[in-house]
């Protein structure tokens, strides 16, 4: 048998030990949610899109991608569910409560909820818009206002729960110093979280712990980290991904020997979490259609602040 046969017939295979109790998934697959196109250049690639910075990002941390297509049944949405390993939502810039991009990640969101109330491990992480979208579906309402940090790099002010995290509990004390310190998180955004909205929201500040703030450049302190407090669920209002796969020299990109450490270690986290899920495809051919390996990647460093982003 070929290699390439070899690697068709194992692709379903998912290598699952037990770590004392808990499942450990050596092949985990991330599903990165796709987004409504809002730029007029990049409409006539397609109608929705991933920037490849996201997948390169997750790939990175040891994890496959599946793209997950919006505009889907629910069924459709429920198997790709049941065979994927977690769910990334990414930044952009869409409606956070009648965009197909919010309304398909509540049905992730949802089934998240119940699927880790009933012992079956299932993590999501948002980065900035994603962040914003988590907060929405946690508080039911819609929290944010203007806190304008727009192509600016923080360090990172820890809250007391920070040191206790498990976001952050890998990171080497010279990293974490370093976090703290120096600039190495990039910021994209004119809206966010307020410090005191997340406060005085008590499903907000009962679901997720405050790992972060900022102060915005308008003056207002905003949360930039959470962590759920009962559920795997994670949120950054910075941008992880870019310190190692954005490079547009406009833009101020954290590219820095420490700032690389931390998109590193933040990817590694994440798939981590994945690897707990014991989801999978229940075929070898479904899975290897489902991958990101099947799209191409196009160059649209001409038009967006992207080097490369997928089309669908």
């Amino acid at each position: 048998m070929g290699f390439g046969a070899l690697a068709l017939a194992c692709a379903c295979v998912v290598v699952s030990c037990t770590r004392g109790n808990e499942p450990h998934n050596d092949t985990p697959i991330i599903g990165i949610l796709t987004q409504e196109v809002d730029s007029e250049a990049m409409r006539k690639f397609g109608k929705t899109y991933i920037p490849s910075s996201y997948v390169k990002y997750t790939e990175s941390g040891g994890a496959r991608v599946v793209p997950v297509r919006l505009n889907q049944s629910l069924a459709e949405h429920e198997k790709i569910f049941r065979s994927i390993n977690g769910l990334l939502l990414i930044g952009g810039a869409v409606d956070l409560e009648t965009s197909d991009f919010a309304r398909t990640a509540g049905i992730y969101f949802r089934l998240a909820l119940k699927a880790n109330d009933e012992g079956d491990y299932f993590p999501i992480w948002g980065t900035c818009l994603g962040f914003q979208l988590l907060t929405v579906l946690v508080a039911g309402e819609n929290l944010l206002s203007k806190t304008t940090a727009e192509n600016v790099t923080y360090p990172l002010n820890f809250t007391s729960e920070a040191s206790s995290s498990r976001m952050f509990a890998s990171f080497p004390p010279d990293l974490r110093k370093a976090l703290s310190r120096e600039p190495l998180t990039g910021n994209y955004h004119h809206y966010g979280v307020t410090k005191e909205a997340f406060a005085g929201n008590e499903k907000l500040s009962g679901f997720f712990s405050a790992l972060s703030t900022n102060v915005a450049q308008n003056g207002v302190e905003f949360v930039s980290t959470v962590e759920g407090r009962k559920y795997p669920f994670y949120g950054v209002q910075w941008h992880p991904e870019v310190n190692r796969f954005q490079w547009d020299p406009r833009y101020d990109f954290p590219h820095s020997r420490h700032a690389v450490r931390v998109s590193s270690l933040l990817a590694e986290f994440f798939v981590n979490e994945g690897r707990r899920s014991s989801h999978r495809f229940r075929e070898a051919a479904e899975e290897s259609s489902a991958l990101i390996y099947n799209y191409d990647p196009v160059y649209v460093a001409r038009i967006s602040a992207y080097e490369q982003s997928y089309f669908f």
